[in-house]
């Protein structure tokens, strides 16, 4: 049986036979390639043990639960968590949210893995951690006065290598009116434009009630000026890199999702109430009742919990490193 880096680069082979492909090809196929891809292989991958890649705010389980839970039943109104589906996007399994509790305000729950096809209705809390920013994304650089696509292809050795394509690919064609007509020479834009579309696919659905991200992007202003190397990057076993090309199957390929675009695709489905804050911000003033009771318990005494919530908080640590978009819908 084949190893399964190798399986990954024989469907990029096959991917490649015609010419190169745009980057958001390749990363589809490095994390959801059937069986091989990086999140459809069974292995553990989030957590702090060395031979997993990164832990999230879910890795730090029962403390996040609770604060997640408070938030949505105070931020819907009075009895409607009661009615509500929660439905998680993107769990990985055995690390459920809600399976870090005893009990939750809700009437039932629901969970759909990443890469699975997404689907709501009726009044629902959507919960999504890190999910945007783990969808393909396109890759672009500016040079001789033009925006040009980077594409992935192979070299007379075999290896996989950084072209240009001769075009734009048709998502990006779409929105090229959106790129600045003029930039530094060399400035790399990464463009993650399925979480877009993804984001705006879940909207169009019928349903109403709240929906909470927590992911890590950048407005596209700070995209465009900020970061003339682009936001793409892997992780492996804790470690940060850029280089994508690298063990392509066995490593985590992510950019930075642009806030403003999936502010816009709320404000296009009629969400209210639409907020970008801090993970520090939503923290203290949406699930105030839970952050309050886990700093007031064992009052003088250590408390795992206690250091939990201040890693969650904690500029240092994830509070301003990742941000949370929510919105209400009613019916």
């Amino acid at each position: 049986m084949s190893h399964p880096e190798q399986t990954v680069l024989e469907t990029l082979r096959a991917a490649c036979a015609k010419g190169p492909i745009s980057y958001a090809d390749y990363i589809q196929h490095a994390l959801y390639s059937e069986a091989c891809g990086y999140y459809t292989k069974q292995r553990e991958r989030v957590g702090r043990h060395p031979n997993r890649d990164f832990y999230t705010a879910e890795s730090l389980g029962s403390v996040f639960a609770q604060l997640v839970t408070t938030a949505a039943e105070d931020l819907l109104p009075d009895g409607v968590a009661a009615q509500s589906t929660f439905i998680e996007i993107a769990a990985e399994p055995g690390a459920e949210l809600l399976s870090h509790l005893s009990s939750h305000p809700f009437a039932n729950s629901r969970v759909i893995r990443q890469g699975d096809a997404i689907d709501a209705e009726g009044p629902v809390v959507i919960f999504a951690n890190e999910w945007l920013d783990a969808l393909p994304f396109h890759r672009l650089i500016f040079k001789d006065g033009a925006w040009r696509e980077r594409g992935v292809d192979f070299n007379e050795k075999g290896e996989l290598i950084d072209v240009l394509l001769s075009g734009l690919s048709d998502p990006v064609a779409q929105i090229v009116a959106r790129l600045p007509e003029s930039i530094e020479d060399g400035y790399e834009l990464d463009l993650p434009l399925a979480a877009e579309a993804a984001l705006h696919e879940l909207c169009q659905q019928d349903w109403t009630g709240l929906i909470v991200l927590f992911d890590y992007g950048k407005t596209w202003t700070s995209l465009c000026i900020d970061c003339p190397s682009g936001t793409a990057r892997t992780y492996h076993q804790h470690t940060q890199d850029n280089d994508l090309l690298a063990l392509p199957g066995e490593k985590d390929i992510t950019c930075d999702v642009c806030w403003d675009r999936l502010s816009e695709a709320l404000q296009q489905t009629k969400f209210t109430s639409i907020t970008l804050e801090s993970q520090e911000s939503f923290i203290v003033q949406r699930a105030q009742r839970a952050a309050e009771a886990i700093v007031s318990q064992n009052a003088g005494n250590f408390s795992q919990d206690r250091q939990t919530l201040m890693e969650l908080i904690h500029p240092a640590h994830m509070g301003q490193r990742f941000q949370v978009l929510w919105g209400l819908r009613k019916a």
